[in-house]
């Protein structure tokens, strides 16, 4: 709703103090966005699957070959993130967060644009890179 809500996200993310309820779809796309934009100290590629993996942890979760962190869902919403920043965003945080949850990009099944179904959901997608077999990623 605001930025304040969305850094909320972000920084949640890094330090490991969000609640397991607050990290929900809308939060990874938020805490992607907020770290592309205002965290340049942040590497996202290099940093993300520990982020991720580390705030599962956190929380109680697993990150194995069924549960927790996804690779490929992972790095293929980064790439859309990094894409509406680059061709859409206004630079307001709370207006440009809300437009990617609004685009085709936001939404949950924008991956299998890119990825068959059996591809995205296999073990060796969630837990690393595997390259689209439908589409390349933006």
């Amino acid at each position: 709703t605001n930025d304040a809500a969305i850094a909320h996200l972000g920084e949640g993310l890094v330090a490991c103090t969000l609640e397991r309820e607050e990290w929900t779809h809308e939060a990874h796309l938020a805490a992607c966005l907020y770290l592309l934009a205002r965290r340049p100290d942040i590497d996202v590629d290099a940093s993300i699957a520990g982020l991720i993996s580390r705030f599962n942890e956190s929380v109680g979760g697993v990150n194995d070959d069924h549960n927790g962190y996804h690779d490929t869902i992972t790095r293929a919403y980064v790439a859309g993130a990094r894409q509406f920043l680059r061709d859409g965003a206004s630079g307001d945080l709370t207006a440009d967060v809300n437009a990617l949850l609004a685009s085709e990009a936001g939404s949950r099944d924008w991956p299998l644009r890119f990825y068959s179904r059996e591809l995205l959901f296999s073990v060796e997608a969630r837990r690393g890179f595997v390259q689209p077999d439908r589409a390349p990623l933006p």
